[in-house]
């Protein structure tokens, strides 16, 4: 196609290739069969709203016309929320119990911030046993519920549901799944199971040293006392899952089923438990490879590849700011939002992004575009956008996690947005929109990560909690700035790939971080 040709839009079957039609075929199916699977998973599951519980939003799962079963309390981890334990909320209702998921202050849609010391296990921890205990209290109050209740709780939710369950008799049994805590006793809490994934590294030994503090020589996959009388003990392995795989593994979901149904009287539940952590993964891999011929919707352009910079200077664009930032922002006290670290995180991506940016100037890499030009880079900025949070988000939303926010957070999708587009204007600058050698992509982005474990290390106490977030850098750079290379390369944009980028990562960023208001 001459660039004479490429003024008049052609029929969308000549503007993508039979390899670009069979993957946007491919991705479609994949989504389709995804979410029937996935929807497959909650019909006959009557999912409404839990009242009573005050600002904390809370969900109930049940059999619809069930009559009335034990509660069960579902509590997520750090930085998760109800959407997070679908897996282990949709199999306790199939099996007949009245199952309620929330979001802890500061998490999901809870608009109320955590506050307290977070380090100390008399501060923030109290205050989560505190609403804790105002959702049992709502959940028992229901017809639905028959006066018995159990907690089954992820990572820092075991943490909170391990120290609830031992001040509340209500709470007949405690499944700790990613068990953190070093709260537990030989005997408290009650009817105790412990499900942590293979791969969990140190958590694995404090599991197996918390089952044998009730017999020195049970191993696991043993039980140690009976359920049925409340002194039931029992440790298990999740094969070949780390700490959020293990949310998903149906080894998790069967051992807590059998383990509760041990502990109130309940025949042994048989059939599947609830399949979805390889078809959310499935549904999402489809949404991001419909992004390829996507990518060619307009049509292609064959504008010839400027002149790239120079290996000396990309290093320089690339390793600078990377060293750079960390030591200027050091001394700075960087917290004026209302959340753990995105404060700092903002900062961050705004100084390397604007450092980035000066040097790629300085180097004549930097034009400002014409206003046609500009309203089509805007344009295309936008669809990226809305691409992910408006497609990948929806999906993401549903059955991942919480991921539209409550006014409160608009503030901080802003804050990030002013950090995170300069940023990625300047990643799309750097590897010409995807038109660079892998190389250079692999060296801009693992020096971001490096920079922030280097800011991590020069203010350990403070920025801690940057560590969680990484893989959520990583995991965008992997899937969305590999999008990002197929939108640049097929407009010749980078601009307005990264500029769109830049809004979608704000946006995943500002949903992510947990509210702290100290």
């Amino acid at each position: 196609m001459s660039k004479h040709d490429s003024d008049h839009p052609h029929p969308l079957g000549w503007r993508l290739t039979p390899a670009r039609w069979a993957v946007a075929i491919l991705a479609l199916a994949a989504i389709v069969v995804s979410l029937w699977h996935l929807e497959g998973e909650r019909r006959g599951i009557v999912i409404e709203p839990l009242p009573g519980t005050g600002t904390t939003p809370a969900t109930v799962y049940r059999l619809k016309d069930a009559p009335p079963a034990p509660v069960v309390i579902v509590s997520h981890g750090f930085a998760g929320s109800r959407q997070l334990m679908q897996a282990s909320s949709l199999t306790l209702a199939r099996a007949g119990y009245s199952v309620v998921a929330f979001d802890y202050e500061g998490h999901g849609r809870n608009p109320v911030p955590m506050s307290g010391d977070v380090a100390s296990p008399d501060g923030t921890a109290l205050l989560l046993m505190d609403e804790t205990k105002r959702v049992t209290d709502a959940a028992l109050a229901q017809p639905w519920a028959d006066g018995r209740a159990a907690i089954l709780a992820h990572s820092m939710g075991s943490y909170i549901a391990i120290r609830q369950a031992k001040v509340d008799d209500r709470l007949a049994a405690t499944v700790a799944v990613a068990m953190s805590s070093d709260d537990v006793t030989p005997t408290q809490p009650r009817n105790l199971l412990i499900v942590n994934g293979e791969w969990e590294g140190r958590l694995v030994p404090d599991a197996l040293e918390s089952l044998q503090m009730a017999d020195p020589n049970a191993q696991f996959g043993a039980t140690v006392g009976d359920p049925a009388d409340g002194t039931g003990r029992r440790a298990v392995l999740a094969p070949n899952v780390e700490h959020i795989g293990v949310i998903y593994a149906p080894t998790m979901l069967r051992e807590a089923r059998a383990w509760l149904d041990a502990t109130f009287g309940r025949p042994q539940t048989e059939g599947p438990v609830a399949n979805m952590g390889g078809w959310i993964a499935l549904m999402l891999t489809g949404i991001v490879a419909l992004g390829w011929p996507l990518a060619r919707l307009r049509e292609r352009t064959h504008d010839p590849r400027p002149e790239p910079l120079s290996r000396k200077r990309f290093l320089v664009v690339a390793l600078l700011p990377a060293v750079l930032v960390p030591l200027a922002l050091a001394p700075f006290d960087t917290r004026f939002l209302p959340v753990l670290v995105a404060d700092y995180l903002a900062l961050h991506f705004a100084l390397y992004g604007v450092v980035a940016l000066a040097l790629l100037a300085w180097w004549g890499e930097v034009k400002w575009p014409g206003r046609a030009e500009l309203r089509r880079i805007l344009i295309l900025a936008g669809l990226v956008a809305f691409y992910g949070i408006c497609v990948f988000g929806l999906a993401v939303d549903r059955y991942v996690m919480s991921f539209y926010p409550v006014p409160v957070r608009g503030l901080i999708i802003a804050a990030m947005a002013l950090g995170t587009v300069p940023y990625m204007l300047s990643d799309a600058l750097m590897v010409e929109g995807g038109r660079a050698p892998l190389w250079r992509s692999a060296t801009a982005r693992g020096a971001f990560l490096v920079s922030l474990g280097l800011a991590t290390a020069l203010d350990f106490e403070r920025l801690f909690f940057l560590l969680i977030i990484l893989p959520v850098v990583l995991v965008f750079f992997l899937l969305f700035g590999m999008m990002g290379g197929w939108v640049g390369r097929a407009t010749a944009r980078p601009a307005g790939a990264g500029i769109g980028l830049g809004l979608f990562l704000a946006w995943a960023l500002g949903v992510t971080f947990p509210l702290f208001q100290a």
